[in-house]
């Protein structure tokens, strides 16, 4: 599959200073995104999901597939320049590699949810030791005095 950015290449680039919104949560703009430089933060409900600095990255995919607005909030972290795809659910018809590349990336993002998912109910019933390990460890490192309680 050729490289996201070259599916791009004829589409307008826009540019946002550090600390614009990029894309904001809660609102309906039927645009995608594809990062071409600069580092950006993904905001939901005012707590940072990632960062983000990889050339290719999309944003707004979840929004134009399921016709809703905005899940997060997509924020430059530095100076980005970026490609919009203004009417993105046309120019997805018409790039079927785009599409599927999309596909892709979601359901990786699927795979490891549903992992992480897995982890945390395996914990939470006591199944998984090695992560009440962690827990027991980042507990210290955050309140050293809670190492003498248990008897470590």
């Amino acid at each position: 599959m050729a490289d996201i950015l070259d599916y791009c290449s004829e589409l307008a680039e826009i540019r946002f200073k550090s600390g614009q919104i990029m894309l904001p949560e809660g609102e309906r703009l039927g645009k995608l995104l594809v990062l071409i430089k600069g580092q950006v933060e993904v905001i939901r409900e005012r707590t940072q999901v990632t960062h983000v600095d990889e050339p290719g990255s999309i944003f707004g995919e979840m929004a134009v597939l399921l016709d809703m607005p905005h899940s997060a909030t997509v924020k430059a972290l530095s100076e980005v320049r970026a490609y919009e795809i203004p009417d993105a659910l046309t120019f997805l018809e018409a790039q079927p590699e785009m599409s599927l590349h999309i596909a892709t990336m979601l359901a990786r993002r699927l795979y490891y949810t549903t992992s992480y998912l897995v982890d945390l109910q395996q914990q939470s019933a006591g199944k998984r030791q090695d992560l009440d390990l962690v827990d027991q460890i980042l507990s210290t490192l955050v309140d050293p005095a809670e190492a003498g309680k248990s008897g470590k």
